[in-house]
């Protein structure tokens, strides 16, 4: 099996054993169990460990989180530490996951056949398994979190020798959604691969703790991403935002969007508005637009609903804050930064990233933001290389700021979503069909050279007005071009355009035939029907468990509350009993009446300081309940069942 089967492969393991319902730092004791099982190593060492996960199944881990899981053996009395190394000291026993890899390849078999027919099925060039494995693992890759305290390299996926990865995130975003529509069973056994790196992306940040919420934190969105929020960009990328901001509110967290940002936002759909009637509008908003039949006069009266509008998804806005000295950034430095890693259609846009940024700065202070649950203020983007010109400006520039002072919208979705998969199981769904409709829309260097491309086509002849207008106008014809060049301006000619204007013609003539309705078969119904009552448990499930979270709060604040009453009814009656023996006590009464009052403040200290750890209260008692809820653990084996039965009816 090459590197790249054995990565996918695994990615499907931390699937399964997250579906068994292991804490995410257990996802990789299989693979070290198994080192030790079939190995029997006389010396083991993290080093040794991480070397046989690579080789045997493809994942690059930290050996800084293997050590963790090699404490939690010796612990366990099956190994020991001896001269800087482990040895084998207890009774080992097979991990058994052999059968759990044999599920996994059916899955990852599964999804690289439909990439490779896919493939050939678009008239594109033959791709064997190899190539078709690295596509995905180059699709993956693009699931990172770089944002996160202990980051090392972004993904545990290997690098692996591709031909261009812009082209094969193309291709795989292509399949996603062309099968997301029409082969459920595929989409499933690609969204196990997504989930599985989705939650190997936990093995790289060991310090990520799910039972710490974002309480104390404020995310502040970025004008392109309260866009998508707002649905002005598609209803999918609508959706994702959408569900991201609900997750976030269930965390603990506070939405915000800063004054600057509201002003820009304003400005951006007054620029589209301006647009759509105009025959050289383009832009996200326009097409979609377009695409939706919405006017210029809908724009405009969005814009004085834009409040209220924001207000309705749970986002308020906040004055930008003014300048302090003492937390400015060198702002030369991070456009200098931003200008390597990001292509700003116009300099407006760079200038408010960087007002964000040094807003950032400014509402974190002196604080110390080591992690994202403790960092105060955060600007989140869609912005993926606006998100990493950030992160290495912090790091050479701010590096006491452990979190960075930006996260894209991506990665904060991976982070909330490995604190309660079971609590937003539509996330990973939503995120994928999100980011590769966005990888269909063409950069503005792509656009440029497709627009000259067919200005030039009309004028010597070689297609017509007509043609020229459906290519202009059509947002299928802008999918189809990037689908057909792979995002490369280079392939944008005669050939590529006139397959562009074949498919766009295509799919207007599918869309009005799907219009006037179609008959199912008998198999698409009961298909369909499965998949709708999977669906239906897997959203009652999810609200069980929310429930459950709600029931653990509220023990956490009934014992917060009791430790905070006894320990300050404690620290009074001390306080009252000095007053009472005030003046007539003994030296030795003395001593002991300021060691109670000491003992008392010491008390409400205590109770003080367990506050801050109300979260593993909550956590604790959310489990509980979980465990001890029949309705959850019917409805948890009802999902499993269904999941069973559709994946032996699939691909």
């Amino acid at each position: 099996m090459t590197i790249s089967n054995a990565t996918l492969t695994s990615l499907a393991i931390l699937k399964v054993n997250v579906d068994r319902g292991t804490d995410y730092l257990q996802y990789l004791r299989p693979f070290v169990s198994e080192f030790l099982f079939k190995c029997r190593p006389e010396s083991i060492t993290e080093e040794s460990v991480a070397a046989y996960v690579l080789a045997e199944y493809g994942l690059v881990i930290p050996d800084r989180t293997i050590k963790i899981v090699l404490k939690r053996l010796s612990r366990q009395s099956i190994i020991s530490r001896e001269h800087g190394a482990y040895q084998i000291t207890g009774q080992l026993e097979d991990p058994g996951i052999e059968s759990t890899r044999v599920q996994a390849r059916r899955n990852t078999t599964a999804t690289i056949n439909g990439i490779i027919e896919f493939a050939r099925e678009r008239g594109q060039q033959q791709i064997d398994e190899q190539r078709a494995a690295a596509a995905i693992c180059a699709f993956l890759a693009r699931f990172d979190i770089p944002c996160l305290k202990a980051y090392l390299r972004g993904t545990t996926i290997p690098a692996i020798e591709a031909n261009d990865p812009r082209t094969d995130v193309v291709l795989v975003s292509d399949y996603v959604i062309h099968i997301s529509g029409t082969d459920p069973a595929r989409f499933d056994s690609f969204m196990v691969l997504v989930q599985g790196h989705m939650l190997a992306n936990a093995l790289l940040c060991p310090d990520l703790n799910p039972d710490q919420l974002f309480n104390d934190v404020t995310f502040y969105l970025d004008t392109p991403l309260i866009v998508r929020l707002l649905g002005l960009e598609g209803r999918r990328k609508g959706n994702a935002g959408q569900a991201l901001v609900r997750l976030l509110g269930k965390l603990g967290g506070n939405i915000a969007v800063f004054s600057h940002s509201r002003d820009e936002l304003e400005r951006v759909v007054r620029g589209a508005a301006d647009g759509i009637d105009s025959p050289t509008g383009r832009g996200a908003i326009v097409l979609e637009a377009r695409r939706k039949g919405t006017t210029r006069s809908d724009l405009i009266m969005l814009l004085g609903q834009l409040d209220a509008r924001l207000g309705e998804l749970g986002v308020t806005v906040r004055r930008t804050p003014t300048y302090i000295d003492k937390y400015q950034i060198d702002e030369n430095v991070l456009a200098e930064v931003l200008d390597d890693e990001v292509s700003y259609y116009n300099e407006r846009a760079k200038e408010f990233d960087i007002n964000s940024v040094r807003s950032v700065f400014v509402l974190r202070a002196s604080s110390r933001a080591w992690a994202i649950e403790k960092c105060k203020a955060i600007l989140v983007t869609s912005n993926s290389g606006f998100a990493d010109a950030a992160w290495k400006f912090g790091q050479e520039h701010e590096p006491s700021q452990g979190a960075s002072s930006v996260i894209s919208d991506v990665s904060l979705a991976n982070v909330s979503w490995l604190k309660c998969p079971v609590g937003a199981p539509e996330i990973p769904r939503l995120e994928v069909m999100a980011f590769s409709y966005a990888a269909l829309q063409p950069s503005n260097r792509l656009l440029e050279r497709y627009l000259t491309e067919i200005e030039k086509l009309e004028a010597n002849g070689q297609i017509t007005s007509r043609d020229h207008a459906l290519l202009r106008i059509s947002p299928n014809a802008y999918s189809s071009m990037v689908s057909l060049t792979h995002g490369d301006g280079r392939r944008v000619n005669l050939e590529t355009v006139t397959e562009t204007l074949r498919r766009t013609e295509e799919e207007i003539a599918t869309e009005k035939d799907a219009a006037l309705g179609r008959e199912r078969t008998e198999s698409e119904r009961l298909r369909d029907e499965a998949y709708a009552r999977r669906d239906a448990l897997a959203e009652l499930r999810k609200q069980e468990y929310w429930r459950g979270d709600r029931i653990g709060k509220t023990v956490e604040r009934g014992v917060t509350t009791l430790i905070l009453m006894a320990s300050l009814l404690g620290f009074s009656g001390s306080v009252w009993w000095v007053f009472q023996k005030y003046g007539t006590a003994s030296v030795s009464e003395t001593i002991g009446l300021v060691g109670s009052v000491l003992l008392g403040a010491a008390s409400v200290a205590t109770a003080w300081v367990s506050l801050h750890e109300r979260t593993r209260i909550s956590s604790g008692a959310r489990g509980l309940w979980l465990k001890r809820s029949g309705r959850y653990q019917v409805l948890d084996e009802l999902v499993r069942a269904e999941e069973s039965a559709v994946g032996r009816n699939g691909p």
